[in-house]
C-alpha cells in the first residue's frame, strides 16, 4: 500500500515537471515595455501653436514632476483656455525678442516656449513677473527632475513673453490649454 502511494506520487510528480518544461515560454514584460505602455508618447517633437492673445499678465511660472513627463506651468489668471495663444518648439539657439541678443540655455536640447501674454501690466508698464532676462527662472528648482536641465526667462516683448527649457535630449511634448494656464508636458523617454 505504502508502495503503491509512492508510485503515484512519483508519477504525479514526473508529470507536473514534464508539463511546466513542455509548456511554451513566455518572458514577462521588462520594465522598459511596462513603462512605455503606462506612458505614452505619442505627443511627436514637431512644433506646437496656437493663435491667440491677451493682454491679462502672467505673473508665475512653476515646474513639476510626474512619473511619464515633467512639467512647465505658466500662470496667467483670469484668462480662458481659448485666450491662451502660444508657439512651443525646439530651437538650435534661443534668442531673445526685440534684440536678438542670444541667450544660453543648458541640456541636450532646447524649447523655446512663447506665450501670447505679457508680463506687465498693459496700462502701467508695470513687471508682474519677477524674472530677468538670461537668468533661471525664480522659485524654480530642477533638482531630480528626469528631463528637465534648465530654464531661462527671455524677456517680454510687445505682449508675447518667452522662455527657454533646457531638456535632457529632443523628447516628445505636448502643450495644454487650461483656465488660467499653458501647460508644457515633456515626456522622459520616447
Amino acid at each position: 500500500m505504502v508502495r503503491t502511494r509512492i508510485v503515484w506520487a512519483t508519477a504525479a510528480l514526473l508529470t507536473a515537471t514534464l508539463a511546466v518544461a513542455a509548456a511554451p515560454a513566455v518572458a514577462a514584460p521588462t520594465t522598459a515595455t511596462r513603462a512605455a505602455a503606462a506612458c505614452p508618447t505619442g505627443w511627436g517633437s514637431l512644433d506646437k501653436t496656437y493663435l491667440a492673445g491677451t493682454s491679462t499678465p502672467l505673473t508665475n511660472v512653476r515646474t513639476g514632476r510626474h512619473d511619464c513627463y515633467d512639467q512647465f506651468v505658466i500662470d496667467v489668471p483670469g484668462t480662458s483656455s481659448a485666450e491662451l495663444g502660444y508657439s512651443v518648439g525646439y530651437v538650435d539657439q534661443l534668442y531673445q525678442d526685440g534684440s536678438g541678443r542670444p541667450i544660453a540655455v543648458g541640456g541636450g536640447a532646447v524649447i523655446e516656449v512663447r506665450v501670447n501674454a505679457p508680463a506687465y501690466n498693459v496700462e502701467t508698464g508695470a513687471s508682474t513677473y519677477p524674472g530677468r532676462v538670461a537668468q533661471p527662472l525664480p522659485g524654480v528648482n530642477l533638482t531630480g527632475y528626469a528631463t528637465f536641465r534648465d530654464t531661462r526667462y527671455a524677456g517680454s516683448f510687445e505682449g508675447v513673453t518667452q522662455f527657454g527649457l533646457g531638456v535632457r535630449a529632443r523628447l516628445p511634448f505636448q502643450v495644454l490649454r487650461l483656465p488660467g494656464h499653458v501647460v508644457v508636458d515633456v515626456a522622459h523617454t520616447w
